[in-house]
């Protein structure tokens, strides 16, 4: 199918082109929707952006200049543009990573966001193969590999309860979920066991507040418990039954 052309514009805005860039909107927003499902930092909109920026730009690089090229005066190189996207990304990159405590956080974030914008760089390049190939392999390594990973006894993370007491009004809660990131653990539950409703009036505000915490990791469990113990304000720690025991 021939182009549809502009007066003294560019080629390249037919079908095929218009195409293109709907393929790459529908498999960026693919990937958008599961990571929105999931809540995480960034969701559907910012996927789509993405994937048809780095579409339109890879157009714009193939058929953008053709009005302007003559053979031995001004040459052109389509890669040039669409190379460009990869660096591009860096600032979206780093507005999703942070490090807190040691602990970083945002990297699969900014590292689907980079596969995104390959997506669309590949279907408006006329590759519609590879670019659903690889939306494919996306949604393998996030649904089907992530299972049998915890099906190996050596990465699989079993989940250990806590009860702990401690004295309100010290900041001493958000110490203990600091030792859990540190110690490598995700926060699972945390639940509120004592009454504390009324620890707004006076004589109440001294009351220890009880708490059930579960979390998840790799370490070492018995020496989370030490570490949550030596908290300044932690009354008790006791450490309840995993999921492999």
């Amino acid at each position: 199918m021939a182009p549809v052309q502009w007066a003294s514009g560019p080629s390249g805005q037919g079908w095929v082109q218009v195409l293109e860039f709907l393929l790459a909107f529908l498999l960026s927003g693919l990937i958008g929707v599961e990571r929105q499902l999931r809540h995480k930092a960034a969701g559907l909109r910012t996927y789509t952006t993405v994937g048809a920026g780095a579409a339109l730009f890879t157009l714009v690089s193939k058929y953008g200049f053709t009005d302007v090229v003559h053979t031995g005066t001004v040459e052109l190189d389509p890669s040039r543009m669409a190379a460009q996207i990869v660096s591009g990304l860096g600032f979206i990159g780093a507005g999703v990573i942070f490090v807190h405590r040691g602990w970083v956080q945002g990297l699969t974030t900014a590292a689907t966001i980079w596969l995104t914008a390959a997506v669309g760089a590949a279907a408006a390049a006329g590759l519609p193969l590879l670019a659903a190939l690889t939306v494919a392999a996306y949604f393998v390594v996030s649904y089907a590999i992530r299972p049998l990973l915890n099906r190996l006894p050596a990465l699989r993370r079993a989940a250990v309860s806590y009860r702990i007491i401690y004295r309100p009004g010290q900041e001493v809660l958000r110490e203990v979920l600091d030792q859990c990131t540190r110690a490598g653990s995700a926060v699972l539950e945390l639940r509120t066991l004592s009454d504390v409703a009324g620890e707004l009036s006076g004589e109440a505000a001294e009351k220890p507040v009880e708490v059930a915490l579960s979390v998840q990791g790799q370490g070492d469990a018995g020496g989370l418990t030490a570490q949550i113990a030596s908290v300044a304000g932690v009354l008790t720690c006791i450490r309840g039954r995993s999921d492999e025991e």
